[in-house]
């Protein structure tokens, strides 16, 4: 297991480089920054001269990203153009949407392997086929247009909600924005988990569990569920760097000030050391997500062993 993590860690090095020097090349050829920064009326030569040699971006693009990872390493990400730290902008935005993953995970396992299993166990039969319809339709509707419904309703028609979420971003006030941002994610678990249930139903091993006059609690916990939610974690790992990062609709539509509006903000006014910064962190959320899942396998399968 040592060496399996060590191995891993390894790996991760080169797609971590990797991945923010492609993120790192595309932002800065998306536009003009010292155009953003100046808005509407141009800045004379002179200024413009001053504000690019101010913000390191008068030198070779390599140079610059040799800098960037440079100072990261040493926790540096350096300064929005407005002249605030992108670590502060973090340590309040972060924790927002940190907060507001975690509700959306949550209803993602919950909601999402319980329908899945109760599904799973009654293939073919009317409560399979309504689920079935519901994850459909679910999946086909876009996140903004269910945002902006439960808004509507939930907020400013029947008033069980606020309509935009407090700068405190409570976990009470983040259920309803949760929902909505897991709502797509929670119709895929929905049917991975029926799937992965349905087949494994037939699989020998259960067959003689339910042989031996084992409960069937113990039947569907100890045996069906734990083999079946491999690809469940697969798929949920993966999501939740994909949730932090695709909070942006969500975060708009209920006016929430974390991850997402910060790299709107940035993208909109061309602010690279913001959107770069933000996207390092995402990636190493991304890494070590993947990590975690894999090292649940074993815990999952004892069959599966690392070498």
């Amino acid at each position: 297991m040592g060496r399996y993590v060590v191995r891993r860690l390894l790996q991760m090095i080169p797609v971590f480089v990797g991945s923010t020097l492609l993120i790192f090349l595309m932002v800065n050829v998306m536009g003009d920054p010292i155009a953003g920064l100046c808005g509407d009326k141009q800045c004379d030569a002179a200024t413009a001269a001053q504000l690019k040699r101010e913000f390191g971006l008068d030198k070779p693009v390599w140079q610059q990203y040799l800098t960037y990872m440079g100072n990261v390493f040493t926790g540096d990400f350096g300064t929005a153009f407005n002249g605030q730290k992108v670590t502060e902008l973090m340590s309040t935005a972060f924790p927002v949407t940190i907060r507001l993953t975690i509700v959306a995970i949550l209803i993602e396992i919950v909601v999402g392997i319980s329908l899945g299993v109760v599904t799973g166990l009654k293939r073919g039969r009317p409560v399979d086929t309504t689920v079935l319809l519901l994850t459909l339709v679910v999946i086909s509707i876009p996140t903004f247009v269910t945002g902006l419904l439960l808004q509507l309703l939930l907020g400013v028609e029947w008033g069980w909600i606020k309509p935009s979420v407090s700068s405190d971003a409570t976990f009470g006030e983040l259920i309803v924005p949760g929902l909505v941002l897991a709502s797509v994610s929670l119709a895929y678990v929905t049917r991975l988990t029926r799937t992965s249930i349905a087949e494994n139903r037939r699989s020998d091993y259960v067959r003689t569990a339910v042989a031996k006059g084992l409960p069937r609690h113990r039947v569907i916990t100890r045996h069906l569920l734990r083999n079946s939610l491999i690809p469940v974690v697969t798929f949920i790992g993966t999501d939740i760097g994909a949730l932090m990062g695709g909070a942006i609709v969500t975060e708009r539509i209920f006016n929430i000030h974390g991850v997402g509006f910060q790299l709107y903000q940035g993208i909109l006014r061309q602010n690279t050391q913001t959107v770069v910064g933000f996207v390092t962190v995402l990636v190493l959320v991304f890494l070590v997500a993947n990590l975690l899942v894999d090292l649940l396998y074993a815990v999952l399968d004892p069959r599966i062993r690392y070498a």
